[in-house]
């Protein structure tokens, strides 16, 4: 009689546990769901926008759908040289930044993963890295030591600047040091080198993590204006989102000549939704691609110090 009393009591806890864990599930997919709407329903009113009328737009008619459906909001954006001037410089940025953060992430994650035993000092120069998330030289020395070296104007002004991003680093370190130290020392065993072992082991068995990091490095790189501002002096060399900047906080269609036809069919406000959906779309298109590898690459490579 005790067992049976006992296994009823513990039966009747499993049933309790399975329901506070149903009420758990069902609200946090409630507020999820919430905040991913909050998060969404923004961007899908842009959208709606620089698919309505100018007159559906300027009347604040247009909610979630388009309103007098037109792409000339879409036509006009892209025969602006400027904005198409932006993109090819912010995909040149991306290129470039994406190459050299990643091949300096990997060159310095690798050897910071190792134990103190194969890398003296490791712990002194995992500390010179985090200090500089901690402290930085400040924008007047910073635009000065840019100046100095002769890339004001150039597109390595918006890559050097930041050329290893050190919460990546760290990521990819974190996740270098999970990996199983037997398959390493097997392959030194047949007598590969460090260079062969990164490239050939590490990397394939860290795609989680790369795939991660490359999302953030490419999200980074696409989204920054504030440097393409300050580091360009003439306009047409500015990335697409400076571009976007300076028309968002000044109208653009004031400079437009009064014969061109599209101005008729276009607002400002459907005109800058249409180049805000056109910036947006590149990461919406890349972000299914790699989303598969986020979560598994951020949380193993944030488990380990």
């Amino acid at each position: 009689m005790p067992a049976i009393g006992s296994f009823k009591g513990r039966r009747k806890t499993v049933q309790k546990l399975t329901a506070g864990r149903k009420t758990f599930l069902v609200t946090n997919y409630v507020v999820l769901t919430i905040a991913a709407l909050l998060c969404i329903l923004p961007l899908i009113n842009v959208l709606a926008i620089s698919f309505s009328s100018k007159s559906a737009a300027a009347a604040g008619f247009v909610k979630l759908w388009p309103v007098d459906f037109t792409l000339s909001s879409y036509k006009y954006a892209l025969s602006k040289h400027e904005f198409l001037d932006g993109f090819v410089v912010s995909l040149k940025r991306v290129a470039l930044g994406y190459a050299v953060n990643m091949l300096l992430t990997i060159l310095t994650a690798y050897p910071l993963s190792k134990e103190r035993s194969s890398l003296r000092s490791r712990h002194s120069y995992a500390w010179f890295f985090i200090v500089t998330m901690l402290f930085n030289g400040g924008l007047i020395p910073t635009y000065m030591t840019i100046k100095e070296a002769g890339l004001l104007d150039s597109i390595w002004s918006l890559v050097l600047p930041g050329a290893v991003p050190v919460f990546n680093v760290i990521l990819l370190m974190n996740f270098f040091r999970e990996l199983p130290k037997e398959i390493e020392e097997a392959a030194f065993m047949d007598g590969a080198g460090h260079w062969r072992v990164l490239w050939r082991i590490y990397c394939p068995l860290s795609l989680p993590a790369i795939a991660t990091i490359t999302l953030f490095t490419l999200v980074a790189h696409w989204n920054s204006w504030f440097d393409g501002l300050i580091y360009m002096n003439s306009t047409s060399n500015y990335p697409l989102q400076s571009y976007l900047q300076t028309i968002i906080v000044t109208s653009d269609l004031n400079a437009v000549a009064s014969n061109d036809l599209l101005v008729t069919e276009v607002s400002d406000r459907t005109f800058k939704a249409a180049q805000v959906f056109l910036a947006a779309l590149p990461v919406l298109v890349v972000y299914p691609f790699l989303q598969k590898f986020f979560m598994k690459g951020l949380v193993m490579g944030s488990v380990k110090g």
